[in-house]
């Protein structure tokens, strides 16, 4: 960054308690200096200049744009550290922000691109949604008031911002940089904080291409372009070109928000339900982890349920939720028989069965993607060859083929039944023989 202009014989050597070291810049409300404070530390210092000082009415609104520039988060901009408005010359002192604007190291380095890009557009975002938070419209966002510190950008110079109360602006004169002023600002009408929205659109354009989208050549040409041309886009990222669109809308209805711009480049579809605390906290931390989009929500189990791929031999992957006794199919379905209490291995449904009969051995492996019945789902709570699982191996794509097992009933299979069956027909056989003899 450029260092500070040498003070000149009119300069101060010190405004209240602090030194003053250099001249930052001018503007219309007067000049910002580089101080210190008694610590040693570097602070910005704006002294009004005699325009504003004597005027009562511009004064009083200054120190009512000050009060509420002091309740903008600081995350993003530079914080005001002090306002002495009485004092003469009145003067605020804030945040010295050490490094370049972005017009600077843009016409230094070339456009910014991938992840310096993103953070800076979610940082501004963030910064826009504080400052019209505390009621205040910036009216001069670009390049040369957005610096690019040693912890990230920060949007500074509140000095023709305005607090958003209706009222009229402070003079008749146009108020901006005309390459990063909107439609209705040029004209004069509707003023409303969808003017940054306007600006911030430009500022992304002219980060990401190094040219602003209206041009910078002579004043009438560039309004006349701003008022009915189209802007010139060629080089913005294809992921932030619908997004930077919508900002350069002419008309400021059809613009998102500064909330709404700040959640689209959050990922989200919309700022519906999230208040704007809640969005600016989002944006800084996302400025401050580097992640620009939340992870995707998890899918619902409700509804049609995309079919999984078919599961190769491995151990159980168990899944939440109930298990079918059968896995279902894509396409068309065969009706299953009802399932009732199973004696031995469940027998395939029809159609599935070997030509040997219907307990022969289970479906040959190719009866996932590619075989006749399509591709297979697993239902929740499968584990596939698990000890739990409903399903033995070689009933599903992936089990190994078995062979046709006798089938022989386990109760039967037990020694005492048969004997304890033929003593019980015998007894019912007595009963009934003398119940015969009685009647």
């Amino acid at each position: 960054m450029p260092g500070p202009e040498s003070l000149s014989s009119n300069d101060p050597a010190s405004i209240g308690d602090y030194s003053v070291e250099g001249r930052l810049g001018k503007g219309g409300q007067g000049v910002v200096y580089l101080g210190r404070d008694r610590d040693g530390e570097e602070v910005a210092i704006k002294v009004l200049n005699d325009q504003w000082a004597e005027n009562d009415e511009l004064r009083a609104r200054f120190e009512k744009e000050v009060r509420a520039a002091q309740k903008v988060a600081s995350f993003c901009t530079a914080a005001i550290h002090e306002a002495n408005l009485d004092d003469d010359p009145p003067f605020v002192v804030s945040e010295f922000v050490d490094g370049p604007s972005l017009q600077e190291a843009v016409a230094k380095s070339g456009p910014r691109r991938g992840a310096g890009l993103q953070r800076l557009a979610v940082n501004t975002a963030t910064a826009l949604v504080a400052i019209h938070r505390a009621g205040i419209v910036h009216r001069d966002f670009k390049p040369g008031n957005v610096l690019l510190g040693p912890d990230g950008p920060r949007v500074i110079d509140f000095g023709i911002a305005r607090v958003d109360d209706g009222q009229a602006t402070l003079t008749n004169s146009i108020v901006g940089t005309p390459s990063y002023m909107a439609p209705e600002q040029i004209e004069g009408r509707g003023i409303t904080d969808k003017v940054d929205v306007f600006a911030w659109g430009c500022v992304m354009a002219f980060a990401s291409t190094g040219s602003a989208p209206f041009g910078a050549d002579s004043v009438p040409a560039v309004v006349h372009r701003v008022v009915s041309a189209p802007p010139s886009l060629d080089g913005v990222p294809e992921e932030m070109l619908p997004i930077v669109r919508a900002c350069l809308d002419k008309d400021p209805s059809r613009r998102p928000s500064a909330k709404e711009l700040l959640m689209r480049l959050l990922g989200h579809d919309s700022a519906e339900g999230a208040s704007t605390e809640e969005v600016v906290r989002e944006g800084e931390r996302a400025a401050e982890t580097g992640v620009f989009a939340p992870p995707p929500a998890p899918p619902s189990n409700s509804g049609p349920q995309t079919p999984m791929p078919p599961q190769g031999p491995g151990p159980g992957r168990p899944v939440t939720g109930p298990q079918p006794p059968y896995p279902p199919q894509s396409g068309p379905q065969t009706p299953m028989p009802p399932m009732g209490p199973q004696q031995g291995p469940p027998t395939p449904p029809p159609g599935m069965g070997h030509p040997g009969g219907p307990m022969g051995p289970p479906p040959p492996p190719n009866m996932g993607p590619g075989g006749p019945m399509g591709p297979q789902t697993m239902g929740p709570n499968t584990t596939m060859g698990g000890p739990n699982s409903t399903m033995g191996p070689g009933t599903f794509p992936g089990g190994p083929p078995q062979q046709p097992q006798s089938q022989e009933d386990p109760v039967l299979s037990q020694g005492w039944v048969i004997p304890a069956v033929l003593i019980t027909i015998i007894i019912l056989v007595l009963i009934l023989v003398l119940v015969a003899l009685a009647g």
